[in-house]
């Protein structure tokens, strides 16, 4: 059976911590930027990580 291959659009969205958790950016930063408040904008941009319920599925997508 092949390799299974790494999702090309999941490969440039996340990325895996030291500790193995799955960071992830905020949406809502990339346009449309007038109207969102300044404390809004500041906090969308620290990275997040990904919800327990949806590494594992992540995790298969660039672990591949």
């Amino acid at each position: 059976m092949p390799k299974m291959k790494t999702n090309s659009g999941a490969k440039k969205r996340f990325q895996l911590t030291g500790s193995g958790r799955v960071k992830r950016k905020h949406a809502f930063k990339s346009h449309i930027l007038t109207k969102k408040t300044t404390k809004q904008k500041r906090n969308l941009t620290h990275s997040g990580l990904v919800a327990k319920a949806d590494e594992r599925r992540v995790k298969t997508l660039i672990v591949a």
